[in-house]
């Protein structure tokens, strides 16, 4: 099956409309990615000193606790007064970050401002408030998301794929495919130096956005310093030796041509897989190779499309060899495309309803779309055109040099689709996040608890309570009560008795919180027959 036979009967008439779709789909996806706040990959699941606690002394520690293992970019402590303390000594504990505070603090609210990059290579970044001894008017700490950056990154990436897929890909269509190798090289040189463009500057601006800095820092070298340390370094670095292995293909003879161009190819490949929201996610040994292969035969299919194209309009009679080759080796290479593509879907999107839900999802329903009718149409022409094509037939050979120019259009769409994936997190992660539990640590003379309500999200849960003494001793205790209330929406002291099942550990069962938002948990722990301890801390339980 010939995937780029589109005839121009179905276009006559209809291509400016056709282009303005595509167009459309573009604005599309920028409303679809541009909610005021900046999407997370990683999310924040405990903090300590949780979020909103007032203590009563500087602690000697802070730690951040997230849904998936994380690197340091930059830990801040923003002091009552608006100064800043950097926070430069930490340990990484699985999926926990151990900080280290250098001074003792003073009374009033602090606020513990972190920005991390996740597995799959994308930063993010927040703030926790805590008080001592008082709180006081929280110090102004800037969260607007950057508009200028993250349109920069988006051209950044769709100049990128451009280059990988068009340039690369091209340089293996004109070695291997290709009667008249003239036909094409000028356009698929213009798409790899494109390429081995776009890539340092996409990571000179994934450096930016990892440490929040302006466009006016894009030559610091800390920022170039940070880029190469995230996973997405080694996907430039991969991309940039696929790309010089294209351009060095297309200078050489078909011979040694055919040897760089597929080291490319699979260049292409490897480079995808090397970071990415798929690449994180698990199984990582079935995720990877899937990347793998879809980027190498989206560059196969994609990167034929301008040569052939030429090719027919061009040198039609050479064209012949070259539409008959692509003809018989498109239709094993676009089920390896389909099989990858359904597959990392259903291990990102899980539910059907993260489609509509989520604005990965929804971007993913616009790409869907847009193959739909790519290949439906291919398909539909596949049997009036391909056939009178590889024969000679010179006026279906203009008519499909047209239709590729519009197949061309639709393939730089889905890849602006595509890069709009860079801000959004996939269903996977969200999923994973809501799992995580919530927890808190309240420490008071008497008596210390670390709480924990999993999951951490409104609706069904369940609680896990340790207890020691005020000095990390024992502490048997012969009731353990959780009450539970929420004042500011009107809802009075939910009480809960605690059973232990022998491990130490107290625990709440069927735990149902109604609502999200910010609770008072307290415990009260009935040390003997006499004595009632009673703690309390605020704690955040996330919306579903």
């Amino acid at each position: 099956m010939n995937a780029t036979s589109l005839t121009s009967t179905a276009f006559t008439g209809g291509s400016r409309r056709l282009i303005g779709g595509v167009l459309a789909a573009l604005v599309l996806v920028a409303m679809l990615v541009l909610p005021g706040h900046a999407f997370a990959h990683a999310a924040l699941v405990a903090t300590d000193p949780a979020d909103g606690a007032v203590l009563a002394q500087s602690p000697k520690q802070f730690s951040l606790t997230f849904s998936e293992p994380v690197s340091p970019l930059v830990l801040t402590l923003v002091r009552p007064d608006g100064s800043q303390l950097p926070l430069t000594s930490f340990r990484l504990n699985d999926q926990t970050v151990k900080i280290d505070n250098p001074e003792t603090l003073k009374s009033g609210t602090h606020v513990l401002s972190w920005r991390v990059v996740s597995v799959d290579g994308h930063p993010v970044g927040g703030s926790a408030l805590f008080s001592i001894g008082a709180p006081s008017a929280a110090p102004v700490v800037g969260q607007a998301v950057d508009w200028s950056l993250r349109t920069a990154i988006w051209i950044g990436k769709l100049l990128l794929y451009a280059g990988l897929f068009l340039g690369a890909g091209g340089a293996f269509a004109l070695a291997w495919l290709a009667g008249d190798r003239r036909c094409g090289l000028r356009s698929v040189t213009a798409a790899t130096l494109l390429g081995l463009v776009a890539a340092p500057v996409s990571l000179g601006l994934q450096g930016l956005d990892a440490l929040g800095a302006p466009l006016v820092r894009f030559s610091e070298p800390a920022v170039w310093k940070t880029a190469i340390e995230t996973s997405f370094g080694g996907t430039v670095l991969i991309a940039l030796i696929a790309l010089g292995l294209a351009l060095l293909s297309l200078q050489l003879p078909r011979a040694f041509a055919r040897l760089f161009a597929l080291a490319g190819l699979a260049g292409v490949g490897v480079a995808l897989a090397a970071s990415g929201h798929a690449s994180a996610a698990e199984p990582q040994w079935l995720t990877r190779p899937l990347v793998f292969l879809h980027g190498t035969t989206i560059a196969f299919w994609a990167g034929a499309l301008m040569p052939l194209g030429l090719a027919l309009r061009r040198e039609p009679a050479d064209a012949q060899a070259f539409l008959r080759r692509f003809s018989r080796a498109i239709l094993p290479v676009v089920a390896v495309l389909a099989a990858s593509g359904i597959v990392l879907a259903i291990i990102q999107v899980q539910r059907p309803a993260a489609l509509i839900d989520t604005a990965y999802g929804r971007l993913l329903l616009v790409k869907l779309a847009l193959l739909l009718f790519l290949f439906t149409l291919a398909a539909v022409n596949r049997w009036t055109l391909t056939a009178p094509a590889e024969a000679g037939d010179t006026e279906v050979q203009r008519r499909l040099a047209r239709s590729i120019r519009i197949e061309v259009v639709i393939v730089l769409a889905i890849f602006g689709v595509a890069a709009g994936w860079r801000f959004t997190p996939p269903p996977r992660a969200l999923a994973i996040a809501a799992a995580q539990p919530v927890s808190i640590h309240i420490h008071t003379l008497k008596a210390m608890a670390d709480l924990s309500i999993t999951p951490g999200h409104a609706g069904q849960t369940a609680a896990s309570i340790m207890i020691m003494t005020g000095d990390f001793g024992p502490l048997d205790a012969k009731e353990v009560t959780l009450v539970l209330s929420k004042p500011d929406s009107g809802i009075e002291p939910i009480k809960r008795p605690a059973t232990k099942p022998g491990d130490g550990t107290w625990r709440v069962d069927n735990l149902v919180i109604p609502i999200p938002g910010r609770w008072n948990a307290r415990l009260d722990i009935l040390v003997s027959d006499f004595e009632l301890v009673k703690i309390e801390a605020p704690i955040e339980i996330r919306a579903e």
